[in-house]
């Protein structure tokens, strides 16, 4: 049944057979989509990657195809050669591109055979991810994960043009390098020629893109897989993409321009969508204070209300001993609610969930605040709480009081996953802007030192260079962390509807200001020397003042594309354990190769 491919020859794909063709003998290609046999008359859904044509085989006319067409199923592989006619009137499907025309076979050639598959392709069929990824290559014949896979394509040459066009030089930075810390585990990759020694895959190309502007590249870009070995969600996989871009002699603004550039050449070419000139600009502080996130969804109120100054004086314990601490109470008012006791007991045991204690609240009624809490405070209390949160009968306000970062956490998950379970994010809008003015490092109580919030080569505001000189020489800690936390980082990161999709930074490029970095962040000479020992050389030899960004571009497509997970975009992505279905990654390497790279596997 199976022919030969050698005297066959495609003249266009399935799904641009157009009214133009009528009458015209063409041959087309492709998948088996569906076959309908309606005695003497078989009709094939044949489909490729552009599409879905009608193929009709007449016995009458063609006894010869109609045969091998009655043998054909689901996913065989077949060549069509034949005429194409308009589809009779009252056939035609305006849904399909080529719904008003089909192809009356002369020759219908079977190329290749299809076992049965283990799901349909089929958009709306339910399948487990693990099966899909298991046959990946099956999911990927569905026209929606084809359509993803063709978007990113058509934004991989958007990117391409827009940086060749503002004059940025493509360069490829190595996969195998040396393990430096970025805030996650590197995947290791085994020396043959060194015993003992490894080479790390790299989390981002941030020391070879600074090299390269030492080296005087100054305008660099790449579209660079990055590898990560970390915990894994929806909007994360161990290997993934970045835009990554790095530039010399500029400021913030000119590195920020460049990015809303690329943004915009992607939504105005790939969804014909205008994006603004000039992106919003959001201080730190001020997405921290009103939405309890660096990262805010703004496509919804439900903006954190500050109470500290009312409850300052308070009798009640919970709130007093909390503001006592240089602790802060915060609210939400969840307006027009009207929640039920099990409604608002879900909501505290979420915020449990994050590690709080527990969460107050009160519901107002007509005529009356429902609430444990609300016994414990003072008439003039309840009448400024009212006031400054605005709320009115059928409102829920939501308290939490601790520490300034568990506020912020608590509440801003909160504010979030109402949002999303409430159906308050209003869908169909952009909402894109800048988020500035970091704090270079923050305490990591854990930890019990400072952390850089992006990365130790954040170059500080110049003139806050002179407040990390005295935090090295103070002693007492709450003094220094004051000292620090006040030291504003030249950092940047742009948020699309509540995702962080790119950061970035100026760079530090010079010595006396990244030793002082390293000392307050606890990295010594030694460590820094180990770990970065080739950036900090090459800073002692002439580094030009540059900065630039890495967006992640897996994150932005599923987001332009309206997808949950970056896994749809990805070709080949892993599960979230990290694991590949399809491969059986990682799995067990032969002894002979264990020994050729000198390592033992414990039991």
């Amino acid at each position: 049944m199976v022919e030969g491919f050698k005297d066959f020859k495609r003249d266009k794909y399935c799904g641009e057979v157009s009214e133009k063709d009528i009458g015209k003998e063409i041959s087309v290609a492709g998948w088996v989509h569906k076959v309908r046999n309606h005695g003497g008359v078989i009709f094939i859904d044949l489909r490729d990657r552009e599409g879905v044509v009608q193929v009709v085989v007449e016995e009458k006319e063609n006894p010869q195809a109609y045969e091998k067409a009655d043998r054909v199923r689901s996913e065989f592989v077949l060549g069509v050669r034949g005429k194409v006619r308009r589809r009779p009137k009252g056939t035609e499907n305006p849904k399909l591109k080529t719904g008003y025309v089909e192809i009356v076979a002369d020759e219908v050639k079977v190329f290749n055979t299809s076992e049965v598959l283990p799901f349909p392709i089929e958009e709306e069929t339910h399948v487990s991810e693990e099966l899909k990824l298991r046959y990946r290559y099956l999911d990927l014949r569905r026209e929606g994960m084809k359509k993803n896979l063709i978007f990113r394509s058509k934004a991989y040459k958007v990117i391409r043009d827009f940086f060749s066009k503002e004059g940025f030089v493509e360069v490829e930075t190595p996969l195998l390098t040396k393990s430096t810390p970025e805030g996650a585990r590197d995947f290791i990759v085994p020396s043959r020629l060194h015993p003992g020694k490894f080479y790390a895959l790299p989390q981002s190309p941030q020391l070879f893109k600074q090299i390269l502007m030492v080296a005087g590249i100054d305008k660099y870009f790449q579209i660079a897989k990055c590898l990560r070995d970390e915990d894994l969600r929806a909007d994360r996989q161990p290997e993934f993409t970045q835009i990554d871009y790095e530039m010399s002699f500029v400021q913030e603004e000119d590195v920020m321009a460049v990015a809303e550039g690329v943004i915009r050449s992607l939504f105005r070419e790939l969804l014909g969508v205008q994006l603004p000139e000039r992106f919003e600009r959001l201080s730190y502080h001020e997405a921290m204070d009103r939405y309890g996130s660096d990262k805010p969804d703004r496509r919804f109120g439900l903006e954190l209300i500050e109470l500290t100054d009312v409850f300052k004086n308070t009798e009640f314990k919970v709130f007093k001993g909390v503001i006592d601490k240089g602790g802060i109470v915060k609210a939400i008012n969840f307006k027009g609610s009207n929640l039920s006791r099990k409604e608002i007991d879900e909501l505290v045991a979420f915020v449990q969930k994050l590690g709080a204690k527990g969460l107050a609240w009160i519901k107002v009624e007509e005529g009356k605040l429902n609430s444990p809490i609300v016994k414990f405070f003072s008439e003039e209390e309840v009448n400024n709480l009212l006031s400054r949160t605005g709320a009115e009968p059928g409102d829920v306000v939501f308290f939490s009081a601790d520490r300034k970062d568990l506020v912020y956490k608590y509440l801003g998950n909160l504010r979030l996953h109402i949002g999303k379970t409430y159906g308050l994010i209003k869908e169909g809008i952009w909402d894109v802007f800048w988020v500035v003015d970091f704090p270079l490092m923050e305490w990591d109580e854990e930890e019990g030192r400072f952390m850089s919030l992006h990365h130790p080569f954040t170059a500080p505001v110049e003139e806050d260079i002179g407040k990390l000189k005295e935090a090295l020489e103070e002693r007492d800690l709450e003094r220094k962390k004051k000292l620090v936390h006040s030291v504003r980082a030249r950092a940047y990161d742009m948020v699309l509807n509540g995702e962080e999709i790119g950061g970035g930074s100026i760079r530090i490029h010079r010595s006396d200001v990244q030793r002082l970095v390293f000392e307050l962040l606890d990295i010594g000479e030694v460590e820094a020397k180990e770990k970065f020992g080739f950036l900090l050389e090459a800073l002692k030899f002439g580094t030009p003042p540059h900065g630039g960004l890495a967006f992640g571009l897996d994150r932005i497509l599923a987001i332009m594309l309206g997808l949950d997970s970056i896994r749809d975009v990805i070709p080949f992505p892993k599960t979230q354990k990290g694991v590949c279905p399809l491969t059986d990654a990682p799995d067990y390497v032969s002894p002979k190769q264990l020994r050729e790279t000198h390592i033992k596997v414990e039991e």
